[in-house]
């Protein structure tokens, strides 16, 4: 059965409004004022009845000096952030809100040149579980700085006390930790992560070449991934201490299509990762990437790619539509953590999966269609009549 989507707004609030955010909202506005043009960059037009322009921000948290207190219109292009200007014309939006800094900011952020670094606001955070239900918010967006742990933990349950669903951009494992999705199913309340992956970035790519060689037959001996940028989440990730959990979820993915085919994974044969930080590259990632294979009769295939994208643009439209799913789950009565949604959205989801499976899982949301997979992966509660 498809049932139709209400006709209303999507009300979102972010924590984190750096250079992800501010490419985001720039689209926001970018779509509306071309709604009769394609939609390039989104995977799905239509999700559930929902367009990307009918997502609104409600609210936003941040605790750097240069954001709080401003219009998010102002906030999303002040320093660091270095993302793209692709549109200018930006409504004003809510006013950006002190947040809680708990773990989210390093010293190393706070010691940084002040166009590189974060500067922290002098101002008591506001009580964010009831901002969220003020608010009006559907759900919370979390762009905090990798390695923010105990800030995530903070964050994702302030949404369970305020009955907001949640969207988990960075490796922090909520989505994928039982316990924490237990949280959620008890709150009767859905969420997507972990570590957004981005349309066309070093992720995706890994994933499909990874996929391709098993199914043409080939044994992957090794596979190489290397990320350099120049925003602040490389220089955040410039902290050993806090890229640990990053480059657990890039190898993830990988990873995964080994173990989903029950291919061991030999020791020292993958790598993923950011390697460094050149302020010179700004928002602009490069990703090289290096496999060796084994093909018939043992004979060599060596792949060398070179991938180059805007890191914030290229994530945007994915959360969009994950905005999107987690709507469609609200309303369709399905709680815990979205198994093909975070599949298709994110580096470390409760289940990994192949990418037309997770693909034909979000095309089932996007129409939806409650299928019989679905049902078997998901709690879905009873629906009212």
């Amino acid at each position: 059965m498809v049932n139709k989507s209400p006709n209303k707004k999507i009300k979102i609030a972010v924590i984190g409004v750096g250079n992800c955010f501010s490419a985001l909202y720039q689209g926001f506005a970018y779509y509306k004022a071309n709604k009769n043009n394609s939609v390039s960059g989104i995977m799905f037009e239509d999700i559930g009845g929902y367009a990307p322009t009918d997502i609104e921000v409600v609210a936003a948290f941040d605790v750097d000096i240069r954001k709080v207190g401003k219009p998010i219109g102002d906030a999303i292009f002040a320093l660091p952030n270095c993302a793209r200007v692709f549109y200018k014309d930006v409504p004003a939006g809510p006013i950006v809100q002190m947040g809680h800094t708990l773990d989210g900011v390093s010293d190393y952020m706070l010691s940084q040149p002040e166009e590189l670094g974060f500067r922290l606001a002098n101002k008591k955070p506001v009580d964010v579980v009831k901002v969220l239900k003020e608010s009006g918010a559907d759900i919370l967006v979390n762009y905090l700085p990798v390695g923010s742990q105990e800030a995530t933990e903070f964050y994702a349950q302030a949404a369970i006390d305020a009955k907001v669903a949640f969207l988990n951009c960075i490796p922090v494992f909520i989505a994928s930790d039982p316990k924490w999705e237990k949280k959620f199913i008890d709150a009767k309340l859905p969420i997507v992560g972990d570590d957004m992956r981005s349309a066309l970035g070093a992720s995706i790519l890994s994933q499909v070449l990874q996929e391709l060689a098993f199914d043409r037959g080939f044994v992957v001996d090794f596979h190489q991934q290397l990320n350099i940028g120049g925003n602040t989440d490389f220089n955040n990730m410039m902290v050993q201490s806090r890229l640990a959990s990053k480059k657990k979820s890039k190898e993830n993915v990988i990873r995964a299509q080994n173990d989903i085919r029950g291919i061991p994974v030999p020791e020292h044969s993958l790598f993923a990762g950011p390697s460094t930080h050149l302020p010179y590259l700004k928002d602009n990632k490069v990703a090289y990437f290096n496999l060796r294979l084994r093909g018939f009769g043992d004979a060599p295939v060596d792949i060398d790619i070179k991938l180059s994208v805007q890191d914030s643009e290229n994530s945007a439209g994915v959360v969009i539509d994950a905005i999107r799913y987690l709507q469609v789950a609200k309303e369709l009565g399905i709680v815990g953590a979205l198994r093909g949604p975070s599949a298709w959205t994110q580096k470390t989801p409760p289940e990994q999966m192949m990418y037309a499976d997770a693909k034909a899982a979000c095309e089932a949301f996007a129409k939806r269609t409650i299928t019989d997979t679905l049902r078997k992966q998901q709690v879905i509660l009873p629906q009212k009549h």
